[in-house]
């Protein structure tokens, strides 16, 4: 079981992103205990609940370790400073999408959380971030960051330990889960992602979007 500290918890609220459109895609960090609910942290939001937000998607971990990868790609751009820079509730190094199984879970604070599904690439991490391709790498190197449902609510703050309680699913880690829904590899491996619609720690309404998905794909 892994232990991994947690270097910042964040939060945001919606404001105007791109003309009348608006976002809660930049979080920033919160100082000292804050309630974690069944929707996520305290204070934080989401401008779009059609895609974002409820319960299989109240916190988002996006490692930390990634910010390197991205500096070698676009730069040393300022937005990598901020733990929050993709949209991240909860930041930490050393625990990436290789290591993190589906339906594992987590002790935060006095939370317990589940890996519910990974994150699936948004055009709003390029246009905060000014560069193009970035959901391409994104797709391609699957470092796309990942979901947890709260099983229990607690408390939690920087600093506390992130403290594996669970495996989980160890044949679907994340990444796994991320190439067969959103992979580029083609024709799509149609057994893997049957595979995915029986996993019930899977969202529920990603493997109904799965189940759509190879409903509409023609035959081969």
């Amino acid at each position: 079981m892994t232990s991994t500290r947690v270097e910042a918890l964040c939060i945001g609220q919606p404001v105007p992103f791109r003309g009348e459109e608006l976002s809660a895609i930049g979080k920033t960090p919160v100082s000292g205990p804050i309630h974690i609910g069944r929707e996520g942290l305290a204070g934080d939001a989401q401008a779009d609940r059609r895609h974002h937000g409820g319960p299989d998607m109240a916190l988002h971990h996006f490692p930390l370790d990634h910010h390197a990868f991205w500096r070698r790609e676009i730069g040393d751009h300022p937005l990598l400073d901020l733990p929050g820079a993709f949209g991240t509730n909860i930041a930490t190094h050393g625990l990436t999408e290789q290591a993190v199984n589906l339906g594992a879970r987590y002790r935060l604070g006095s939370a317990l959380i589940e890996v519910s599904r990974p994150r699936q690439p948004c055009w709003k991490i390029e246009h905060r971030f000014g560069h193009k391709n970035m959901l391409r790498h994104i797709l391609k190197t699957r470092r796309c960051g990942w979901y947890y449902r709260v099983i229990e609510e607690g408390t939690a703050q920087a600093g506390d330990m992130l403290e594996q309680v669970t495996h989980g699913r160890e044949e679907w880690p994340v990444d796994r889960v991320f190439e067969a829904i959103w992979g580029t590899s083609e024709p799509m491996d149609r057994a893997q992602l049957y595979a995915l619609t029986e996993v019930q720690e899977l969202a529920p309404a990603l493997r109904d979007s799965i189940r759509r998905k190879l409903e509409n794909a023609p035959p081969r």
